[in-house]
Order: structure tokens, then C-alpha cells, then sequence
């Protein structure tokens, strides 16, 4: 690795365009799953923004999400300019959101350093330091050269629901540059999320991390990779580019654009294609909340294994998940008996009650739910 210092500006990109259907019933279109406080008091959008303003100063901080959640984010992120808050006109995975965030870091600076961070991640209060450090120390390496950072986090157990990411040998640090703290690897393969014995290999081989889904990169070296990978996402890129500070432009430009490009992942569209891929070791507390099962991994549990925050009574039960969002009165007794590894889910409108095997399935009954227009109330 070589290059030179550049003290480039940092910039920090936020993707919270998702619903988080499967955190359904609490998680609806006007309020999803970023805007929820489902570990802490802060919101996941909240706790976010706060570990992006230990990388850059909230100018340079951007949130890409729907137009229906501009308001609540604003709300919610009462230090972060209006402005940098931006719609889609219509959902277009990672690929396309962060070749928007692109182009507004790169219209304020050409030799911008943007880190990309998912807005409903989980990284509890003891990991933030090390976050900072690794990205901070990833940032300074995206500013010497080409490279595309992403972090991968070492496996803790053999999960399945996450991709992996196969690392090779470690890099000295650059030329003329002081030794990082972070260690980095050259990315040898993506592979998607595996079945149980293979994730079983993955956690005892050494060099596979989690794909966190973290991305830092210069915007000269993001621009060449959508070149290179992505050609109509380019061009897109380079026509939001050239009025990204003509907020009535570039609205009425993303609108044209939007419905007409591919909806892609970041990983599929770049990351899995590119030679310039290096592997920064997170070694941070870090989860991805990807189902309700997964909260109870930020819960305490009774000796049966149950999470419930609720006014409940269990009779042979054991590892269930139960919630009652309901506030006060509202709240009645949950009764359970006989049932194991099921989630409940109460809100002031329905119940959800399901097997943890099945909560993946829970953005299906979210997606039939939305074929009945008698449920729109529910969305």
C-alpha cells in the first residue's frame, strides 16, 4: 500500500432507506426500524448519528432514506442540517443510494473521504471507541490511494444470517505512514450466507469476518468504480453530481432517474467485482438486527431463557421473546403456557405471534398484509 496524506474531507453517509419489515408489527412505513428504540433509549438513527459525528462534523454528515420518513428524521436529528437529509424518489438498494450519497459528498468536495454506515445497526456504548479508531483509521487509508475499505467483523458464532467475507494476508501500512492500530486485509472472496456447517468452517478457519456492510472510500475512487462496474449508475451518478447543490434540480432529477435504474446491492454491483478491496478488522462489539429473534440478544433473559418486557405469566415456557408496547392502561396480561421459541409481539393495534424459525417470514405476511387494502391501517 502507498500513498500519500491527503487531509481530505471527511464525510459520513447514513442509509436508512429501509422499512424493517420484519421487525413488523412496530416497525411501520411512517416509523421503521431506524427510528425505533429497540436497544437503549436512543433510536438505532439516533445512536448512528451520534457514532458519525465522532468521524465528521454534522455538515458533512448525510442521510439517505424515503420521503415519508423526512420529518421523523428530522426530528429526530435535530443537529443535522435539513438539507442533508435526502428522499428517494423510490427504493433502489445500496448500490444506487450510496451512488447519491456520493455525489452530494463529492459536489462539496472533490477529494472527499465517505464513510458509509447502515443506520439500524447495534454497536452498545463499549464498542465506540474502537469503531472511531478503525474508521477513522480506515478513512486515512481511503485518502492515500484506491482502495475500498470494508470492515469485516471477526465471527463470534456460526451465524447464517449474515455474509462472510474471506481475508488474506495483512498489509503493511502505507509509506511514510505511521503503523495503524487497525489490521488490513486483502479481500480474497465474498461469499453469501452460507448453511450452518459451512458457517461452522467459517468461524473456526481464522480469516472469515461478518460482512458488516461498512464501506469507506475516497469519492475520486468510488466515481472510477461505478466506471468500471456499474456504467448507467455512473452516468447517474455524474448528472447528480453536477446539480447536487440545486436541491429543486436535483430532486426533480432523481425522480426522472430513479424508477428506471436497477435496484442492486452494494456488495453485488461493486464489491464482489473490484480488485482494490481491502478487509479493516472490526474488532468492536457489533449486531445487525435483522429479525425480532435477534433482540433478545440485547435482553435479559429469565432462567427458562424468556425476554419479556411485558405484564406476563408463563407456564412451562421457555426462550420466547414477548413484548407489550402498549403504554399503561392499555397494557393487559399475557398469558403463555406450553410454548417454546416463539415471539409475541403486542402493539395498541395487533398481535404478532410467531416461531423464531420463521421470523424471516414475517416480511412476507407484511407483503400480504399490503395486497388488502382493509389492512393499510397496519402498514
Amino acid at each position: 500500500m502507498a500513498g500519500k496524506s491527503t487531509d481530505s474531507p471527511r464525510f459520513v453517509l447514513i442509509l436508512a432507506g429501509g422499512r424493517g419489515e420484519r421487525f413488523w408489527p412496530l416497525s411501520r412505513e411512517k416509523s421503521p426500524k431506524p427510528l425505533l428504540a429497540l436497544v437503549g433509549k436512543k433510536s438505532l438513527i439516533q445512536q448512528t448519528f451520534d457514532r458519525a459525528r465522532t468521524l465528521a462534523p454534522p455538515k458533512n454528515i448525510f442521510v439517505i432514506t424515503q420521503e415519508s420518513q423526512v420529518a421523523a428524521m428530522s426530528k429526530q436529528l435535530p443537529a443535522l442540517p435539513k438539507a442533508n437529509i435526502v428522499a428517494e424518489p423510490c427504493g433502489r438498494d445500496t448500490a444506487v443510494a450510496i451512488a447519491l450519497g456520493a455525489a452530494l459528498a463529492g459536489s462539496r468536495a472533490a477529494t472527499a473521504v465517505i464513510a458509509v454506515l447502515p443506520a439500524d445497526h447495534v454497536i452498545p456504548d463499549q464498542g465506540t471507541k474502537a469503531f472511531t479508531r478503525i474508521l477513522m483509521d480506515s478513512m486515512d487509508l481511503a485518502s492515500r490511494g484506491q482502495a475500498i475499505v470494508t470492515v469485516g467483523i471477526k465471527p463470534t458464532e456460526p451465524a447464517t444470517s449474515y455474509g462472510y467475507i474471506q481475508v488474506g494476508e495483512t498489509l503493511p501500512p502505507p509509506r511514510s505512514c505511521k503503523p495503524y492500530r487497525t489490521a488490513f486485509h486483502r479481500a480474497e472472496r465474498f461469499v453469501e450466507k452460507p448453511q450452518l456447517d459451512r458457517a461452522v468452517e467459517f468461524l473456526n478457519s481464522g480469516v472469515h469476518r461478518w460482512n458488516a456492510g461498512l464501506f469507506v472510500f475516497s469519492f475520486p475512487t468510488i466515481v472510477e468504480s461505478l466506471l468500471k462496474h456499474q456504467k448507467e449508475l455512473h452516468a447517474a451518478c455524474e448528472r447528480w453530481f453536477r446539480i447536487a447543490a440545486q436541491p429543486t434540480k436535483l430532486r426533480a432529477a432523481l425522480a426522472r432517474d430513479y424508477p428506471a435504474l436497477r435496484r442492486v446491492s452494494f456488495d453485488y454491483a461493486v464489491m464482489e467485482h473490484a480488485q482494490n478491496v481491502v478487509v479493516a478488522d472490526g474488532d468492536f462489539p457489533w449486531d445487525d438486527l435483522g429479525s425480532w429473534p435477534a433482540l433478545a440478544r440485547h435482553m435479559k433473559a429469565d432462567p427458562a431463557g424468556n425476554c419479556v418486557e411485558a405484564d406476563a405469566v408463563l407456564v412451562d415456557a421457555a426462550r420466547n421473546l414477548i413484548l407489550d408496547m402498549r403504554k399503561g392502561p392499555r397494557r393487559q396480561l399475557v398469558a403463555v403456557v406450553g410454548l417454546r421459541d416463539c415471539v409475541i409481539v403486542h402493539t395498541d393495534d395487533t398481535t404478532l405471534v410467531a416461531h423464531k424459525k420463521a421470523a424471516q417470514q414475517v416480511r412476507e405476511l407484511v407483503a400480504q398484509l399490503a395486497a388488502n387494502k382493509a389492512h393499510a391501517s397496519l402498514l
